[in-house]
């Protein structure tokens, strides 16, 4: 079942490591099929020198394991609530990156400071809020989905344009239309949350990148009129201009 799937979701989770987003075993990635309403998960707790492809887990829509040897990762009930309340995403990240952590301990958002956020990240990386005793002992993993998802909605974000978060205290989470994107965008958050601690120790000044460059570093990449890269109609028939 969902062998193709489970190849690509054992691919994005081994960038993990290589990419230096991960510690031991501190990190997983999804993908789902979203017309047979299954997503495929990280085995909780195999270290990545022993994951297969075969080893990733299937799940469906309710949290429910469908196919595996396995237990799915612990963060299994996040994702579930994530792909349910966020019907673009095709692939899911979760990660205990050092500088991306930091953030979400001191319950920070992420400020949008330079073009290498703007270039991936619309808005400012917001930190959702942390779980209370409650939340935490009635639905740990739940929870985590749904101040994330709270998060969003009470800022009136779009989960496309800003395919990230930090939940406070606990860490980074990103998403994507497929894994491999997702698992990209982790690194970015990862980049700009260093380069954004390095910034600020360094000025006091008012560091925000202004509206007009975010919004030409964001909509380069993104949307109808997006130029940068070989994809684009715009890129090819500028190309043949030149």
């Amino acid at each position: 079942m969902l062998e193709e799937l489970k190849q690509e979701v054992y691919e994005a989770n081994m960038q993990l490591p290589k990419l230096g987003l991960v510690t031991f075993t501190w990190g997983n990635v999804s993908g789902i099929d979203r017309e047979k309403g299954l997503f495929v998960i990280k085995p909780s707790g195999v270290d990545y020198d022993e994951l297969k492809p075969e080893d990733m887990v299937v799940v469906n829509l309710k949290g429910e394991v469908v196919e595996g040897d396995y237990n799915p990762s612990s963060d299994t009930p996040t994702h579930t609530y994530l792909y349910n309340h966020f019907p673009k995403i095709g692939g899911i990240v979760h990660t205990h990156s050092p500088w991306a952590v930091s953030f979400a301990a001191a319950k920070l958002d992420i400020p949008a400071m330079n073009t290498t956020h703007a270039d991936t990240f619309y808005t400012d990386i917001p930190a959702a809020d942390a779980l209370t005793k409650e939340e935490i002992e009635e639905d740990y993993e739940g929870n985590t989905g749904k101040t994330i998802v709270k998060t969003f909605e009470e800022r009136g974000l779009d989960y496309e344009a800003t395919p990230g978060t930090l939940v406070s205290q606990h860490g980074p989470f990103t998403w994507g239309p497929t894994p491999a994107k997702a698992v990209y965008n982790a690194k970015v958050l990862e980049v700009v949350a260093e380069e954004d601690f390095h910034t600020m120790q360094m000025t006091m000044d008012n560091t925000n990148l202004p509206q007009y460059l975010l919004d030409k570093h964001y909509y380069r990449k993104h949307g109808a009129n997006a130029y940068y890269g070989q994809n684009s109609a715009h890129s090819k028939d500028h190309a043949k201009h030149e």
